[in-house]
């Protein structure tokens, strides 16, 4: 094409003008409704006429100061419900339902131990379960030694000849990869209607299987799930500050969500799920890498019920290097994303949820999505300031929101940091609380570039990868 081309300017016709006209008003319409909606108050900070002349000559600034306004509430709605549950945690009613039953005659139960190269804590975890004082005679010990490539098969089989009868191996040698895809091959060893799962890393205590099996005499409970508590934690910074996130996440978020019948999630470990639930709600799925957010949501659209028990406590070991941590939570939020992707309709849609759990669902399946958030809020926010529009941000966040925003957003959930440190007794591991900036700065990039795997993923139809956590614990030996 010529350039003098290019400088020609062809008269609009008169149906071009009307279309542009329409599009122009129907877009100050929306913003003046946007505005109005989000609370702002025209005749204060601006009159219907300077927000429109301001569309016609920064609409820049005012499509960027929208979509921060969103943001904005959409982050504080998330402060206001971390601050709502350490509260609860405090100073509300304590729900341990099922904590004081002491049936007569115990169901069967399969205890699941996963499995993947663990030669240096699988031993300790079999001796744990040995020692329970679960019924011997209604308890079925499967440990599922997924495609291990150290003495993880040895030391489990020369237990296994100690112990005749107490314990069996499934040796997994093939398949697909991922903790989900062995438990899916090794239900078939189950007896009863009752799993247990643990992770190869804990130690369970000799009561623990008793507090986690007797919320199922409930028939509507169609998982539970214990507290997680790290023990090495005196190992470095790292994992002190992973020990206040846990203690905050379990301590305070997962109690409150029982106290106030919301949505207590099974973890996929220190926990049971009923299996004649899991088979009425599809079955247990090997294409997802949080197999537990998976079969805490599809259990919940059909109608079944989630226990949190604070009391069922098991220990764990949490990374002890950083470049470990930051591979764990990349898995975390990539496998809670997937979750998203698939259970939200089915969540709206479900007719056995309360407005409560719907609310409480759609925001634990979000949760992920905050810090992608936070730092698409932080890089409008800078656009604003180059564009000099700071002035056009007061049109939809009025000024006492972004106090509100700034007292109680950005910080709540360190709030139930110190909540859970104080409800814990261990008071003088607040002195740790500002350096947990550090860790949540850290994760913000991780947890953004699993929302990113997540669509390539589902673009290129790529194969799930499964990264083992690191284990610290020195080896215990066959």
């Amino acid at each position: 094409m010529r350039a003098s081309h290019l400088l020609k300017t062809p008269d609009p016709s008169p149906n071009r003008l009307a279309t542009a006209r329409g599009l122009h008003r129907s877009g100050r319409t929306t913003i003046l409704l946007i505005a109005s909606l989000m609370g702002t108050s025209l005749s204060t900070s601006a009159t219907a006429q300077e927000l429109a002349a301001t569309w016609q000559q920064r609409p820049a600034s005012l499509a960027l100061a929208l979509m921060l306004g969103v943001i904005v509430l959409v982050m504080l709605s998330y402060g206001l419900r971390q601050m709502l549950y350490a509260l609860n945690r405090v100073f509300g009613t304590q729900h341990y339902p099922y904590a004081q039953v002491v049936p007569a005659q115990w169901p069967m139960v399969t205890v699941f131990i996963a499995a993947h190269n663990e030669e240096k804590v699988i031993a300790d975890s079999m001796q744990a379960l040995l020692q329970s004082d679960y019924p011997p005679d209604r308890l079925n010990v499967v440990v599922v030694n997924d495609r291990s490539s150290d003495r993880t098969a040895a030391i489990v089989d020369a237990t296994i000849a100690q112990h005749p009868g107490r314990l069996q191996a499934f040796h997994r040698s093939s398949g697909k990869p991922g903790k989900a895809a062995a438990l899916k091959d090794a239900m078939r060893h189950a007896q009863g209607d009752i799993a247990l799962i643990f992770d190869a890393d804990y130690t369970p205590g000799p009561g623990l299987l008793r507090q986690l099996v007797a919320p199922f005499l409930d028939p509507e409970v169609g998982a539970v799930m214990g507290r997680v508590v790290p023990r090495n934690v005196a190992t470095n910074l790292l994992t002190r500050m992973l020990d206040m996130e846990r203690s905050a996440g379990y301590q305070v978020d997962q109690q409150a969500r029982m106290n106030l019948h919301g949505v207590p999630q099974f973890g996929g470990t220190v926990g049971g799920v009923r299996l004649s639930a899991v088979q009425a709600a599809g079955g247990w799925r090997d294409d997802v890498l949080a197999e537990d957010t998976d079969i805490t949501f599809r259990l919940l659209v059909a109608g079944w019920k989630t226990v949190y028990n604070n009391q069922a406590t098991c220990y764990e070991e949490v990374p002890e290097e950083w470049s470990v941590r930051l591979r764990q939570i990349h898995r975390w939020a990539k496998g809670h994303n997937q979750v998203l992707w698939r259970q939200v309709r089915q969540l709206m849609r479900s007719p056995w949820l309360s407005w409560r759990e719907r609310i409480d669902g759609l925001m634990l399946l979000h949760i992920f999505l905050l810090q992608p958030l936070l730092l698409l809020g932080w890089a409008m926010a800078l656009g604003l300031y180059y564009l000099n529009g700071s002035e056009v941000l007061t049109v939809f966040i009025p000024g006492l929101l972004l106090v509100v925003y700034a007292a109680i957003g950005g910080f709540s959930a360190f709030m139930q940091m110190v909540y859970a440190v104080l409800v814990d007794g261990h008071r003088q591991r607040i002195r740790l609380l500002p350096l947990q900036m550090f860790n949540f700065v850290a994760s913000l990039p991780t947890i953004t570039a699993a929302l990113g795997d997540v669509v390539l993923d589902r673009v290129l139809h790529k194969e799930l990868v499964w990264h083992k956590t690191v284990r610290y614990r020195k080896e215990s030996g066959a």
